[in-house]
């Protein structure tokens, strides 16, 4: 009788286990259409700072789309909850190396995500 009752136990811990799964996302799975909007984060000394003092993540998203498309794509993929979307359009510079060969450096288009109060995002994780 013990052996049954261990087992018994051991099955009402797997559906615990996963019930607490199930809660901890707090938004829809990220669709293929997310990870579209969302390009890439952008790692600088700056974007660094930002996010350690002020809780905000600098990214870099396709040319066509909103705020509302970023903050929404943003949730889905990293599961917080977002109180401010920035955007902006960084232009593109002329370079050259040296005299000889000029070139240019693209534009694109950035986004500020600043992350409620209480919540943190790992951007490192493997």
């Amino acid at each position: 009788m013990a052996e049954e009752t261990k087992k018994v136990s051991k099955t009402k811990k797997t559906t615990k286990a996963k019930k607490e799964e199930k809660v901890e996302l707090k938004f829809a799975k990220p669709t293929f259409k997310d990870y579209e909007v969302i390009l890439h984060p952008i790692i600088t000394e700056k974007t660094m700072t930002l996010m350690q003092e002020q809780n905000k993540i600098t990214l870099k998203v396709s040319p066509d789309t909103n705020k509302t498309e970023v903050k929404l794509a943003f949730e889905r993929i990293y599961q917080v909850d977002v109180s401010d979307v920035a955007i902006s359009n960084v232009n593109s510079k002329s370079k050259s190396r040296g005299t000889r060969y000029p070139g240019h450096v693209s534009g694109y288009k950035k986004a500020i995500v600043t992350v409620k109060d209480g919540e943190a995002i790992d951007l490192f994780k493997e």
